[in-house]
């Protein structure tokens, strides 16, 4: 088990897709994003095995919840600077986490 102070370590914020690129050279289909997270953050690159459950155009300017102080890590050509979370569905693809309402670009999920 972890502790609360644990858990209080991962900073997950709120986001907005404001790019969308193909992902050829990821060993699984993947797409290449940049997410938005408002003028504390800015602007951060991520990789995310999305292509089974969501479009290109259904991921532009959607908000995502992202893990935003793991360390960068080196995907193929693309440097992951967040991690984009999500759920399985029932055959193991991520589906994403969605506020259901409108919150600020950077807002800390606690």
């Amino acid at each position: 088990m972890i502790s609360f102070h644990d858990f209080e370590r991962v900073d997950i914020r709120v986001g907005k897709v404001v790019k969308v690129e193909d992902f050829p050279e990821a060993r699984k289909p993947s797409y290449k994003l940049k997410i938005e997270f408002g003028e504390k953050i800015g602007v951060k690159k991520s990789s995310a095995q999305l292509v089974s459950n969501y479009t290109k155009e259904e991921l532009l300017e959607r908000y995502v919840l992202c893990v935003v102080n793991f360390p960068p890590i080196q995907i193929g050509p693309v440097m992951s600077e967040v991690l984009v979370v999500g759920v399985t569905d029932e055959s193991g693809e991520c589906v994403l986490i969605k506020p259901d309402t409108d919150v600020p670009l950077g807002g800390k999920l606690y």
